[in-house]
């Protein structure tokens, strides 16, 4: 997966992942901050003819099919006009993200399957979907839908990586299984411990194992990480009987110490808000419900552009330039300049130019007194009455 803003760029990053891939996807709808400070991902959303110009490019110059994962706009017809101009221009599979660019963190809410399904009608390439995948069942309830050619799940496969197989697993089962890949496929610490968290998630919410989350983010090797992964496991094996491990149990039920998808109070609280558009008596609903609804329906000021905020770099035409650059470029381009062209930046602090150099001067060695015969002899009667002591 691939993501930028310039297409000259993306494309020689992608000849190098071309020989050993089956296709290029561009992530056009990354919504997050970094996406926004880059100047890429869903932030290029509302610039078509940038987007137009790198996925033709790639689509003329790549033996590979090219494709694209977006997402949707508030209006249903702008996002079907969207993703016909990505088709126009050479995407070859679109991946359709049902959320819009504000919807992340606390707002994340539910995605949105008509604008999915209005996109896969308006279409002839294949449509994929993402958004609302917890379970196995979603995977046939979207297609149905939406009549999409394919899922695509996220989220609910890091709380669940077994998610396409219609179980909930034991937690400590997958954690094993986890470990056991990543000595196979070794990664940075960070990385692990994010994922066991995902994985250990539910457990660890519990009052009597909330300990082990400090410890968890305090490890500082895998072997730490390994024997808090086995104290976890034998603390719930030793709290669960046969019976429990073989008990049946309702998705909408699923016991704490089994793989399961983390639902936000945001999201619950939408599905429970349906009942309204039912025509259910809105008192029935909670107020929180009812503040919800109304603050989704509030017409949010679109953002304000890019370049209206700050002044952009004039090289790399992403990143903003420094106040007071001596070149007025970003620090990474000024910093390549300095180095390159052996310049100073008092703004980024950056000094390359080469100094001159103080002459050097040989120095002589200091001139020593010749002794003369009476020093001599003063030296000879000392040494001779040190010798007689």
């Amino acid at each position: 997966m691939f993501y930028g803003n310039d297409p000259q760029t993306i494309l020689e990053a992608a000849r190098y992942a071309e020989p050993y891939c089956d296709a290029i996807d561009l992530n056009l709808g990354c919504p997050q901050s970094v996406a926004r400070k880059g100047h890429y991902g869903a932030f290029l959303q509302d610039e078509w003819d940038l987007l137009r110009r790198i996925v033709s490019l790639l689509h003329a110059e790549l033996s590979v099919p090219v494709t694209c994962k977006i997402r949707v706009f508030e209006d249903v017809e702008k996002t079907t006009q969207y993703a016909r101009m990505l088709e126009a221009a050479g995407c070859q599979l679109l991946t359709v993200h049902g959320r819009t660019r504000e919807q992340k963190g606390p707002n994340t809410g539910l995605a949105s399957w008509e604008h999915i399904r209005a996109v896969k009608q308006s279409v002839s390439i294949p449509v994929f979907a993402n958004g609302n995948i917890q379970f196995l069942r979603d995977v046939e309830r979207c297609r149905q839908e939406t009549y999409v050619d394919g899922i695509m799940a996220a989220e609910g496969s890091l709380y669940n990586p077994a998610i396409f197989t219609g179980e909930q697993p034991p937690c400590w089962r997958v954690a094993m299984e986890y470990l056991e890949y990543e000595k196979r496929y070794p990664c940075p610490l960070s990385y692990i411990r994010g994922h066991l968290f995902k994985i250990w998630f539910h457990v660890l919410k519990q009052p009597e194992y909330q300990c082990y989350r400090e410890k968890l983010g305090a490890a500082k090797s895998l072997e730490t990480v390994e024997q808090i992964c086995h104290e976890l496991k034998s603390l719930l094996q030793a709290r669960l009987t046969p019976e429990d491990l073989s008990a049946e149990f309702s998705l909408d039920d699923v016991p704490f110490w089994r793989c399961q998808p983390y639902i936000s109070s945001t999201q619950q609280t939408l599905k429970r808000s349906h009942c309204l558009s039912d025509g259910s008596d809105p008192a029935v609903v909670d107020a929180c419900v009812v503040k919800r609804l109304k603050n989704r329906q509030v017409k949010r000021e679109p953002a304000v552009p890019r370049g209206s905020r700050w002044s952009i770099c004039s090289v790399c035409k992403a990143n903003p330039k420094g106040t007071r650059c001596n070149y007025n470029l970003c620090k990474i381009c000024c910093k390549m300049k300095c180095k390159s062209e052996k310049l100073d930046c008092i703004g980024h602090k950056f000094y390359c130019r080469e100094r001159e150099k103080p002459a050097a001067t040989e120095l002589s060695p200091p001139e020593l007194p010749v002794p003369t015969a009476s020093d001599i002899d003063s030296i000879s009667t000392s040494v001779c009455t040190a010798d007689l002591t």
